[in-house]
């Protein structure tokens, strides 16, 4: 990759940190379909945006959980159920195409819903753990299988059934796309793996646009501006679903 191809690929990176971070996401969609766009190998692509991000994700976290906006009742049953299927998701090598459609088809609905209508939740609904539960293993294998850690699938559902309100909803996605990821890369490690030799730069790239769009999301954005946001998102991972 020549210079200026490495220097357009970090801005990319940095870019799509700060925007994922901002609704509390890793990014890991947005890093896949930039790293495609820049030819990056295949084989490295996926544990690559899997460690950017638990990255992200982990500095997401903190600053969400910081301006209190963590549900507990809501994150614990969905990651007990995510961890392990993510995993079991990490060993599985299989052609994706037909079903990375049909979820990016899913994500373009997701956000037409949610762009539909930017008013904030109001009334706020208790579903039951066992949903919970059965949610976070869906998209827990989902996103081994796939290699992203889940949060552009779990929010807008979040949003859309009135769980909780958008900032509660970064605050637990930050959280289940860290322990998601974490085992999305274990699954992959466990294959012997290998990642690029630019790693660390994307890494330190990763942290910059992770402590800035997290900060701006869980401080000084509004709901309706993350709505807004995070419609975006879902629209950028629809289409790298879809066409890369």
């Amino acid at each position: 990759m020549i210079e200026s191809e490495a220097i357009l690929l970090l801005v990319s990176l940095l870019v799509v940190a700060i925007l994922y971070s901002s609704v509390g996401h890793g990014g890991a969609s947005g890093y896949l379909a930039v790293m495609a766009l820049f030819s990056v190998p295949v084989a490295t692509t996926r544990p690559s945006a899997l460690v950017l991000n638990v990255i992200v994700s982990s500095i997401a976290s903190i600053s969400f959980w910081r301006a209190g906006h963590f549900n507990r009742r809501i994150l614990i049953p969905i990651v007990i159920a995510s961890v392990p299927m993510a995993f079991i998701g990490g060993l599985i090598d299989l052609p994706k195409e037909w079903y990375q459609r049909i979820l990016g088809i899913g994500l373009f609905f997701a956000a037409f819903r949610l762009a539909w209508n930017f008013s904030p939740v109001e009334d706020i609904e208790n579903p039951k753990p066992t949903v919970l539960i059965l949610l976070g293993a869906t998209i827990g294998l989902v996103s081994g299988l796939i290699g992203i850690g889940g949060g552009v699938f779990l929010t807008p559902v979040l949003l859309l059934m009135s769980w909780t309100n958008t900032k509660t909803a970064a605050a637990v996605s930050a959280v289940f796309i860290l322990f998601n990821s974490i085992a999305g890369l274990a699954g992959m490690f466990s294959r012997e793996i290998a990642l690029p030799d630019q790693a660390m730069t994307w890494i330190g790239v990763a942290v910059i646009g992770g402590i800035v769009g997290s900060q701006l999301g869980s401080r000084y954005l509004d709901s309706i501006s993350l709505r807004r946001i995070l419609a975006g998102v879902l629209v950028i991972a629809a289409f790298k679903l879809i066409l890369v």
